[in-house]
């Protein structure tokens, strides 16, 4: 495992606060040259520490504004599958491996019911799936895949 110090946790800072940053920029915020900070993100890019570089999108100005949590309820041995197959479609945004009632939390946007209802019970047909449970999210009170490092 590569050791992640103070420094790469601040360079990690301003690329979540904004991952446009010039190298320069990031450098004299963090205090370090900009060969350290290149070399730094790379090295974080390599190990898999970041992922990618994206912008954060307000999808309801997009029309997306049905946010669905799914429940699934899948048959043992075969979650793996219905997993990818589910990731792979396109209003998915998440899916959970989980424990407790259900075995797979699914988060998808939408942008009407009709499109919902096709997901669902395209969801809900799937070999091997045994049950789902819709909830449809009345208010986004906080979205983020950013913690506070």
């Amino acid at each position: 495992m590569v050791k992640i110090d103070d420094v790469d946790i601040k360079i990690l800072r301003e690329l979540q606060e904004d991952a446009r940053k010039s190298l320069k920029e990031i450098s004299e915020k963090v205090g370090v040259a900009e060969g350290t900070v290149y070399n730094r993100i790379n090295k974080m890019r390599k190990i898999g520490l970041i992922k990618k570089f994206i912008p954060v999108i307000d999808y309801s100005l997009l029309g997306y504004d049905l946010i669905a949590i799914i429940g699934i309820t899948a048959e043992g041995g075969y979650l793996t599958e219905i997993e990818k197959e589910i990731a792979n479609e396109k209003n998915v945004t998440a899916v959970y491996d989980v424990t407790g009632d259900y075995d797979i939390i699914v988060v998808a946007k939408f942008k009407d019911r009709d499109s919902l209802n096709a997901f669902v019970k395209r969801v809900a047909g799937m070999k091997r799936v045994l049950k789902t449970y819709t909830m449809l999210v009345l208010n986004v009170v906080k979205e983020s895949h950013l913690i506070d490092l």
